[in-house]
């Protein structure tokens, strides 16, 4: 039976793994700086949020606040905030993508980290 490393074409596998954890966690870690803007109804609705989906900030333009358009707004933030996690979902599978670029690693493969 083949070992690991005869697998993936002699590289240091186990080694690599070791040090994609630790640019992982790094990059994780960075994911928390990096700031998306999520935007609906043409900019009256605006939620800042981290690459890592957490929100940071909510704008809502004054014209937007009128009791009888309550429904309306709720879905505009529910909007901007879908608008913004989807920014963030991209922007942290670029970052992370950086991080593996490179690896031997097969398709198909799922990293357990």
């Amino acid at each position: 039976m083949k070992d690991i490393n005869e697998l993936f074409g002699g590289a240091d596998i186990m080694g690599m793994v070791g040090k994609l954890q630790e640019d992982m966690q790094k990059a994780q870690a960075e994911l928390e700086t990096v700031e998306v803007e999520g935007v609906s109804g043409g900019g009256l609705v605006r939620i800042k949020a981290s690459a890592k989906g957490r929100i940071l900030g909510l704008s809502i333009d004054d014209s937007l606040i009128v009791p009888a358009d309550k429904t309306m707004l709720e879905d505009l933030i529910v909007a901007a905030y879908n608008d913004a996690k989807a920014k963030a979902d991209e922007a942290a599978g670029a970052h992370m993508g950086k991080l593996t670029s490179g690896l031997p690693i097969p398709p198909g493969f799922k990293m357990p980290f």
